[in-house]
């Protein structure tokens, strides 16, 4: 394939140098003439292990080679990566000042090509940016049509540094986020030998990706961080904790618990987080990872409450309302605070959760029910039906599974509050339903 790619920095070294080393006819195109100057002698304007190589092998051979200017550049090739940098503006806001300007530079450059050209952004860019900057630039410079006369899609990379080309032959996943599909097809296909999952969705999607992954990867080393604080301040030795914690993959280091959703409860999470939160106090240690759970937790909490008091109507019905499903338990669950909310505020409500049977709950649950919602045994009814009767707006609290049909059953003036996501599958457009997460 022929490609273009626009900025040669580290992204942009990297990708055209293996490109090029995959035997494609590569063309670097930056602003900068010492980095030009730098490919053509066949050096790298980056440091970054084997890359140095790879390029003076592609230059010797021909198969890649540099320029400034950006016509000549979309003119010889059929599809285009920008590969520019987006550095944060004062208020930490992207600066997509380089975006504009080499999307300017490649819609006039299409403005007098014949031939179908596919533009892939590269980039790091926040979701929004392909369909309210990129694409507008393109097509108000071009005079052509984005998914019609000019291919557009949206690439993000997972490059470290000091492992870059390696991770470029051997990447944890591609995603490609395509307009149209054909532009799609023709990105997939320079992926095709690589032994990777291929993930084909939407532009907003794989723009966002890449921020997911980095404030993972942010978050992993401030817990862990974290946790080594408090085990020193405990005596305890922290990389035998944390290499204990590393080889669970059922629970610790998988996709468990990595679902959007509702806030979590029970009988252990929000007590081990006090707990944990009092001996740093204690020992006079900041934690502010591990202090913001909670909060975060009661936000989600408090906006349960605002998306059903959206609804409109003061008769609502909650379909499970234990803090998991498959349980009774009722201690600290995060949908029995939503209903002692509404219950506050005046609103009429019916609950149900097949799991839950006052007269037989015994035990720390029962004093609960007695000490603390005392009033929970009069609003239970003992069916689904019996809630979808009386309310106009249902919530769904739990994932049991006999509430996955729900949405079918409801009638032109009742709407869905799905806490949890059950009736979702993948359609975010869900008749009657309020949007949660």
């Amino acid at each position: 394939m022929r490609i273009s790619i626009f900025g040669l920095g580290y992204v942009g070294a990297v990708s055209a140098g293996c490109l090029a080393d995959e035997g494609h006819q590569v063309l670097g195109i930056d602003p900068v003439a010492d980095k030009v100057d730098l490919i053509n002698r066949g050096l790298s304007p980056i440091v970054e292990a084997e890359i140095n190589e790879i390029i003076a092998e592609t230059v010797r051979v021909g198969r890649l080679r540099a320029t400034q200017d950006p016509t000549a550049a979309i003119h010889e090739t059929d599809l285009s990566f920008i590969c520019v940098g987006t550095p944060s503006q004062p208020n930490g806001n992207l600066d997509l000042r380089y975006i504009r300007r080499i999307c300017e530079q490649i819609g006039d450059a299409l403005r007098t090509k014949t031939n179908r050209h596919t533009v892939v952004i590269r980039s790091t860019i926040l979701p929004g940016t392909m369909r309210g900057v990129v694409i507008p630039t393109l097509e108000e410079f071009s005079g052509k049509r984005a998914g019609v006369d000019f291919g557009i899609c949206n690439n993000p990379e997972f490059l470290r540094e000091g492992s870059a080309v390696k991770d470029f032959r051997c990447p944890p996943k591609t995603v490609i986020g395509e307009l149209d599909q054909a532009s799609g097809d023709l990105l997939a296909s320079l992926y095709e030998h690589v032994e990777a999952p291929m993930i084909r969705t939407d532009l907003n999607t794989a723009e966002m990706v890449k921020y997911v992954d980095n404030s993972w990867h942010a978050l992993k080393i401030g817990f862990a961080n974290e946790i080594g604080n408090l085990c020193d301040s405990f005596s305890v030795d922290a990389d035998a904790v944390m290499n204990i914690f590393c080889k669970d993959k059922k629970l610790n280091i998988s996709s468990a618990y990595l679902k959007p959703g509702f806030a979590f409860g029970g009988s252990c999470l929000p007590k081990d987080l006090r707990a944990l939160s009092y001996q740093a106090k204690m020992h006079d240690l900041q934690l502010p990872i591990l202090s913001a759970v909670l909060p975060s937790n009661e936000m989600q909490i408090a906006r349960g409450v605002k998306l059903v008091m959206d609804g409109g109507s003061p008769r609502v019905g909650v379909l499970g309302f234990s803090f998991k499903a498959g349980t009774d338990d009722l201690r600290e669950s995060p949908v029995i605070e939503v209903i002692e909310r509404l219950v506050g505020k005046g609103y009429d409500l019916r609950i149900y959760d097949r799991n839950v049977n006052i007269a037989a709950l015994v035990g720390a649950n029962r004093d609960f029910i007695l000490n603390h919602i005392p009033h929970i045994s009069r609003l239970m009814v003992s069916n689904i039906d019996a809630v979808l009767a009386h309310a106009k707006t249902i919530v769904i609290g739990n994932r049991d599974p006999e509430f996955s049909q729900i949405q079918a059953r409801l009638h032109e003036d009742q709407c869905l509050v799905d806490f949890v996501r059950i009736t979702r599958q993948g359609n975010l457009n869900a008749k009657h339903q309020l949007s949660y997460a």
